[in-house]
């Protein structure tokens, strides 16, 4: 499991660049709820320990992941962005739908990074039950919130 020996939650804030001029969008799925609030949460909280002013975190709901991609191309064509956080939870049932979903959205987040010249940071689970998608989302294993904020925030210093 990659993240059996790594918390997510953890960075060296030494090595992060300073985010406050930066502007972030956050597009998050609203199915799963108490999970994805877990992961906006933890995004939002690095932002801001890393400088990010509370006004330049812009939030949008969707209804679920499939919507992200969608909810981050407006995100990314209607307002001045430096990264975009699409924020999700999809857990394993015992359809396909999980399958067809989790390939959607990847494919989906993959194609707006090679489309736009601003990042597109992917944080969506796709755990196999509720228990790994609490341990990620602020639990045992930390918050992949967090570590999607590290990441929005050096991809879109890339080359400063």
């Amino acid at each position: 499991m990659a993240t059996a020996n790594k918390n997510l939650s953890f960075y060296d804030k030494n090595k992060i660049p300073n985010a406050k001029s930066l502007r972030f969008g956050i597009v998050v799925s609203e199915w799963n709820d108490e999970i994805t609030e877990g992961l906006f949460s933890g995004a939002e909280a690095a932002l801001l320990d890393c400088g990010a002013q509370t006004e330049n975190i812009i939030r949008w709901n969707v209804p679920g992941s499939y919507e992200l991609t969608y909810g981050c191309k407006k995100m990314l064509t209607s307002n001045e962005v430096d990264a975009v956080i699409a924020i999700g939870s999809v857990i394993q049932g015992e359809t396909k739908h999980f399958d067809f979903v989790c390939s959607g959205v990847a494919q989906g987040i993959k194609d707006l990074n090679v489309k736009y010249d601003t990042p597109v940071i992917f944080c969506v689970l796709t755990d196999n039950n509720m228990q790994q998608a609490i341990d990620r989302s602020g639990g045992k294993h930390g918050n992949k919130g967090a570590e999607a904020a590290i990441a929005a925030i050096k991809m879109a210093t890339l080359g400063a």
